[in-house]
């Protein structure tokens, strides 16, 4: 008898329903006319499996299944390693299960897994074929599936060639992907779209435990993918052991230590000694430590440290305080094992304020020897340098007032670094604090880079001369050789060396993902995997975010740069999250889309001329000539390459070759960068291009 409609699809619709003579609920599936005959012999072979993660078959009709019903949800994505790994060892035992007896199910995805309060449970047979049967109606076989069921088909099966297991191997690696990112691996506009992006494209990189499995169950060429459903379950098997006991990889938050001053202004002084001890930390080899925006997003929030460990994935935490009074420090810290609470180390320093430096290099050699078993050996290098203490908190106050990223707040910030080298012109930190800064502001398009990177580069290497090893210094030279001199060469020696002088330090490490865009660089695919590296270093960073958002976009993979923009955009509400989908979605000619995100970063950033450009060209294109001119009045005035991005999204690539031009006479970092990607495609394909190429020393194919 049945009860209720409960879904449908390309073979036809299901319904919930009693059988009346055993007095259970069952589900019943009604094919369509042109289906039930094809399946009649291999739903009868389905019928005799019995595994605890395969949804039973009770009976076969002319034209329907009689199911066991289940009580449950579809799987959906994205689920923590933690959650997802087991689910999949589950359902790779169930194919396991099938192809034993010479099943394949042809049609692994999400929504044929129901997720029950006993086990995930595999369904739908519908498309199942013995191995030996014969594949020659694949046409037959696209058109009784739903268009997106093609996003999880082997290359294989979407050419219409023979199967074997390993086609579900890959439709499974395609399973897994979704579980554990959210999204599909392969998407399109149409089904062709699809079948081609399955055949021809490699899915964005995934950061998770099982990556390595996924990739090579999704390997092209057969021979390179895993050649059963029983060595993938032991490769999975794996990885849970490795997950349950957390990773071999010693992890460490630095939270902010608490003042405990009478003096609440002092609260710049307790977040510099955390995050000097966090630099410190980041140098020992071995050891993951969080970033400082993700380490500081706690402060003042009442939360169990536990929370704070997995939403940041690590292992340990260290927290602690700071009382001063007069020129006496008291230093509390806490060592703390994530899973449990435990401390692990604690300790506490009463010194005077002159000895403060030693109190850090004590803590962050205190916390290596506890780990020491697991860094094997390592210390943290010895500081090189320790500048007077009035130096010191002049540096401190400006990080301080730098981080609250007002106008005011930099402002501010530039004067007390200005006052700390002042004070000790030997200390190096208050003069690449400074360079940042006004690094920073050509970034944001407030400055132009003539204005600023002369004198930036006259003080780089003022700081080489007091220090020739420092490798912040050493990777803003290479930011200087790459964008104001077109120097590919050397900017690749300079980021080598930085890299090499402090391979843990979060800046560089970004500095070197974006050169990884480079059109010369040429190395997109280790770009994507250092963006993963930045977002796993500073998962809470709304920038590491959009830094991989962008790759994504470059490098086509609209659908995962969308996912990772709403995790940025949970975050904070940025303007450069906005103004990448709104890039995004005009390259594909989506300009309603374009629209809502162009108009929310303009919002947030109305001096920022990439969102101008963006913002007036969705417009025109959109017949909105009129609010298009009132933003272009405020372009005309801006950096040059914001025109550019208008022009080249109107059509006018004549136009958008002179402001082109004119933004790498202006040394506009943008333009470099710009080069390679998907929104400049109609100028690198004309003809002005050859000569513009030219003038950034770039091959004329980038």
């Amino acid at each position: 008898m049945l009860m209720e409609h409960i879904g449908a699809g390309g073979m036809g619709e299901v319904w919930k329903a009693r059988d009346t003579r055993l007095n259970r609920i069952v589900a019943i599936k009604r094919l369509k006319g042109e289906h039930h005959s094809r399946f009649q012999q291999e739903a009868r072979a389905i019928a005799a499996l019995s595994h605890p993660n395969i949804c039973v078959l009770h009976d076969v009709g002319p034209d329907y299944l009689v199911m066991e019903y289940l009580d449950g949800r579809p799987l959906k994505g994205p689920l923590p390693a933690e959650e997802a790994i087991p689910i999949a060892i589950q359902i790779a035992g169930a194919i396991e299960a099938a192809h034993s007896k010479g099943i394949l199910h042809r049609d692994l995805k999400p929504a044929n897994v129901m997720l029950t309060a006993t086990a995930p449970k595999l369904l739908d047979f519908g498309l199942a074929r013995l191995m030996t049967s014969s594949h020659a109606d694949a046409e037959t076989t696209l058109a009784g599936t739903v268009m997106g069921t093609a996003a999880y088909m082997s290359p294989e099966q979407a050419q219409g060639k023979t199967l074997d297991e390993r086609s579900d191997i890959f439709s499974f690696g395609s399973l897994l992907y979704e579980m554990l990112s959210g999204v599909p691996p392969f998407a399109g506009e149409s089904l062709l779209d699809t079948l081609n992006a399955v055949v021809q494209n490699e899915p964005a990189p995934l950061q998770f435990a099982a990556a390595d499995i996924v990739k090579r169950c999704m390997a092209k060429q057969l021979p390179q993918r895993f050649q059963s459903m029983t060595e993938v379950r032991k490769a999975l098997e794996q990885v849970s052991v490795s997950t349950k006991a957390g990773g071999s990889q010693p992890s460490i938050a630095v939270l902010p230590f608490a003042n405990m001053s009478a003096d609440k202004e002092n609260e710049y002084f307790s977040d510099g000694l955390a995050e000097e001890i966090l630099n410190a930390l980041a140098q020992i080899q071995g050891l993951k430590v969080i970033a400082r925006t993700s380490s500081f997003a706690f402060r003042g929030k009442e939360q169990d440290i536990t929370r704070i460990a997995e939403t940041l994935r690590v292992k340990t935490i260290l927290e602690g305080s700071v009382r001063r009074a007069g020129n006496r420090i008291r230093v509390t810290a806490q060592l703390i094992d994530a899973a449990d609470g435990s401390h692990i180390w604690s300790e506490r320093y009463d010194r005077e304020l002159a000895d403060v430096f030693a109190v850090q290099d004590e803590i962050a050699a205190a916390i290596a020897g506890t780990l020491r078993d697991k860094l094997g050996g390592e210390r943290p290098a010895a500081r090189q340098y320790k500048p007077s203490v009035a130096a010191y908190e002049a540096y401190l106050k400006g990080q301080y007032q730098l981080s609250k990223y007002t106008a005011e707040g930099i402002s501010r910030s530039r004067q007390l670094f200005e006052q700390a080298i002042q004070l000790d012109p030997k200390y190096v930190k208050p003069r690449l604090a400074l360079m940042s800064a006004a690094l920073a502001l050509v970034v944001e398009g407030v400055c132009a880079a003539r204005e600023v990177v002369p004198a930036m580069r006259a003080a780089v290497h003022e700081i080489l001369a007091l220090d020739n090893a420092n490798a912040t210094a050493l990777s803003m030279l290479g930011s200087i050789a790459a964008y104001y001199d077109y120097d590919w060469d050397e900017a690749a020696v300079r980021y080598r060396r930085a890299v090499a002088e402090a391979p843990g330090d979060y800046l560089i490490q970004l500095r070197q993902a974006i050169h990884y865009l480079d059109p010369v660089c040429g190395r997109r695919q280790d770009g994507l995997e250092a963006s993963r590296k930045l977002v796993e270093q500073d998962p809470l960073s709304v920038f590491a975010r959009a830094m991989q958002c962008q790759y994504l976009c470059v490098s086509g993979f609209y659908d995962q740069a969308a996912s990772e923009a709403r995790a940025a955009l949970e975050i904070e509400n940025h303007w450069l999250v906005h103004y990448i989908m709104a890039e995004a979605y005009a390259v594909r000619e989506m300009f309603n889309d374009a629209l809502v995100e162009a108009e929310e970063a303009y919002r947030l950033a109305p001096w920022q001329s990439r969102v101008m450009g963006m913002l007036a060209a969705v417009l025109t294109r959109l017949g909105r000539g009129n609010e298009a001119k009132e933003v272009l009045t405020k372009l005309e005035s801006a950096p040059s390459f914001g025109m550019t991005l208008y022009h080249l999204l109107v059509g006018d690539l004549d136009a958008a070759a002179f402001w082109f031009q004119k933004s790498i006479e202006q040394r506009e970092p943008f333009a470099v960068v710009y080069s390679p990607w998907p929104i400049l495609k109609p100028l690198r394909e004309s003809q002005r291009w050859p000569a513009l190429a030219k003038m950034m020393n770039l091959p004329e194919s980038v």
